[in-house]
């Protein structure tokens, strides 16, 4: 089968190759991929700037397809059904708290772009009928962090007022599409005008330019400020964020791309009783109430394009070069 490997290359990192189809052993499947998605993790990975990294390993952490085998103790009923996967290795007992040898599909062990994967079967869940197999293959990993943000730890429910920030990622996208199902009032910021008003096009009700000057005061006018903001940056935001919070508010932030803050307004933090919350992928049991949730609401991903296998390299440069809304998927 073909797969794209990390590799140790002085020219690039990423290589489609050849390898041998592995065959389920007990309490394992195995699935035909017919679709797998890219995340930013894959392209920090390519870059060297993710913890544990292992050559040789095959990447990607989204992914559907069709089971074709299965192993002992296994149900023969799972052959030839529609399956999305859950990225999920080894959570633990904790719902709470991810265990400490927890890790995800695509590194260490082998994930899903390539032409076959072998699985546990309790990352096993059947494709919702409304989605396509590149609409699945664009779920699970943004998907399901965006899930946790915006319910474990938002507590988003109908009549909140959301902040989205850096709309334009796919967690961003997610937790969009989640708030505006869950009945909250929903705004986005990006640099971008174009995706705010694609934001809109879906239903915001207003987006802000950060790049503007005085975009913060605008935000806290036209919203009356926010219950909620879901945010993937950190850094010195952090504070703008605390001023617009209604009281009890909660910012919850999946990811530190522009790292620590100088400072932090503690003394409105804890006047204001504001809750600063970070968070990573949910649980499984959220991977199961994520897709139920999906598919009640007949959510559908928003895919920037799909691509072939043997594009998957210029799709890397694409996420990179920040040229995309939507989900990256390759058809596999």
């Amino acid at each position: 089968m073909k797969a794209l490997f990390l590799v140790d290359h002085h020219e690039d990192k990423l290589q489609i190759k050849e390898t041998a189809q592995l065959s389920p052993l007990e309490g394992q499947v195995l699935v035909r991929i017919k679709a797998a998605a890219l995340n930013r993790r894959d392209q920090w990975i390519r870059q060297g700037m993710y913890p544990g990294i292992q050559f040789e390993t095959i990447l990607g952490s989204d992914g559907a397809g069709v089971v074709e085998a299965v192993g002992a103790g296994v149900e023969g009923s799972w052959i030839g059904k529609e399956v999305i996967l859950n990225p999920n290795m080894n959570w633990g007992e904790n719902p709470a708290v991810q265990a400490a040898d927890y890790h995800i599909l695509g590194m260490p062990t082998h994930g899903t772009f390539a032409e076959y994967l072998v699985v546990n079967e309790r990352q096993l869940f059947e494709k919702p009928a409304h989605l396509s197999f590149e609409q699945a293959a664009a779920l699970p990993l943004g998907g399901l962090t965006a899930y946790r943000s915006v319910f474990h730890h938002g507590k988003v429910g109908e009549g909140k007022t959301v902040l989205i920030s850096g709309m334009g990622g796919g967690v961003a996208q997610f937790a969009f599409q989640f708030a505006m199902a869950a009945g909250a009032r929903v705004y986005v910021t990006s640099g971008q005008v174009s995706k705010l008003e694609k934001a809109k096009e879906m239903g915001a009700a207003g987006g802000f330019n950060y790049k503007s000057e005085g975009w913060q005061k605008e935000a806290i006018k036209v919203s009356g400020g926010f219950d909620c903001v879901i945010d993937s940056a950190g850094g010195d935001q952090l504070n703008d964020f605390i001023k617009m919070m209604r009281p009890a508010g909660r910012i919850v932030f999946y990811g530190a791309t522009n790292g620590m803050p100088s400072k932090l307004d503690v003394f409105r933090m804890f006047w204001n009783q504001i809750t600063i919350q970070g968070s990573t992928m949910g649980n499984d049991q959220e991977f199961a109430d994520m897709v139920a949730f999906l598919a009640e609401h007949k959510i559908e991903p928003k895919v920037d394009s799909v691509r072939p296998f043997d594009q998957i390299v210029s799709a890397f440069d694409d996420m990179r070069d920040g040229k995309v809304f939507g989900k990256l998927v390759i058809r596999i």
